[in-house]
């Protein structure tokens, strides 16, 4: 499984890292740290997109404030990422809108590192 972070972080005190740091550390797929202020993440490469990734992702985890990430949203839309998951307070009104008309597989406001490597599996379509 191939999992992007959106929103990845070298701070330690933001989620953007925890998150992070949480799915290298369970193990449950590789994991691609996306933020274009950084080039590495705890020895990941960072990418400043998600165009940039030379993969395709099962899954696309946002940790964004609700603009950027619907900004975002739209190039996984283009890029056909159809596993999108939002961070408790990334999510708004208007992206569950656009994940319900582009028909995305979605989860909002549940946050990933409290739910099972299982559950996460499952959650892929």
């Amino acid at each position: 499984m191939k999992i992007g972070i959106i929103g990845a972080t070298q701070n330690k005190t933001k989620y953007g890292y925890k998150v992070l740091k949480n799915l290298i550390k369970r193990n449950i797929g590789e994991v691609y740290p996306i933020n274009p202020n950084y080039k590495e993440i705890e020895g990941k490469k960072c990418y400043p997109s998600i165009y940039d990734i030379p993969y395709k992702l099962d899954l696309l985890v946002f940790i964004l404030p609700p603009e950027r990430g619907l900004k975002t949203l739209s190039s996984a839309v283009e890029k056909d990422i159809k596993n999108v998951w939002f961070q408790p307070g990334a999510e708004s009104r208007e992206i569950e809108e656009v994940c319900i008309e582009n028909k995305l597989n979605y989860s909002i406001g549940r946050c990933i590192m409290v739910i099972s490597d299982e559950e996460v599996r499952d959650f892929i379509k």
